[in-house]
């Protein structure tokens, strides 16, 4: 049987497993490094260096994960924190480093041409709209969780995820035909 998140926080806590935490890094690695690398315009070391910070946060925060959200959307919430504060500190928002993100691409799952234009076109959305985008759209959590991650009001996070998706529909709309 396999162990929930809220049985390995348990462990965690009680027992300070190193492994069960281990765990959960496993478990949602994946999602943490793939939201940081959007928020980054795929800067894949910045978000992968993000993500490890993040990740670090959570392990010397874990007592203040207090159930009331999932553990994802809690995770989310201290990698948005990371981006934030590396932003602010760099007084700017990285590029897309264009030979990198074709080296990772599956060209198996989605159309080359169509995955450049959506992250050229998720690049050009302003920040918010893009979290709020990639947040509810893409990683699937909902208004509320993505309003709890962003902390900002509910309306905010409906506004943002519907301008964000018109604007994408807009700069997209050629390959509708």
């Amino acid at each position: 049987m396999e162990l929930t998140d809220a049985d390995l926080i348990a462990r965690v806590l009680a027992d300070d497993d190193q492994h069960a935490f281990g765990e959960l890094v496993r478990r949602h690695q994946s999602s943490v490094r793939g939201l940081l690398r959007q928020l980054t315009r795929n800067d894949m070391q910045l978000a992968d260096d993000l993500a490890q910070d993040a990740f670090v946060r959570a392990y010397k925060n874990i007592r203040s994960f207090r159930g009331e959200a999932k553990f994802s959307t809690w995770l989310y919430r201290i990698a948005y924190n990371c981006f934030r504060e590396n932003a602010r500190k760099r007084k700017e928002l990285v590029g897309i480093n264009e030979e990198q993100w074709q080296a990772e691409q599956d060209p198996h799952t989605i159309d080359p041409g169509l995955r450049h234009d959506l992250m050229h076109a998720l690049s050009l959305l302003p920040l918010h709209e893009r979290s709020a985008v990639l947040l509810c759209c893409q990683n699937g959590l909902s208004h509320q969780e993505a309003s709890r991650v962003l902390d900002i009001p509910l309306g905010t996070v409906k506004t943002n995820v519907l301008r964000g998706r018109e604007k994408l529909k807009k700069t997209l709309s050629a390959w509708a035909t």
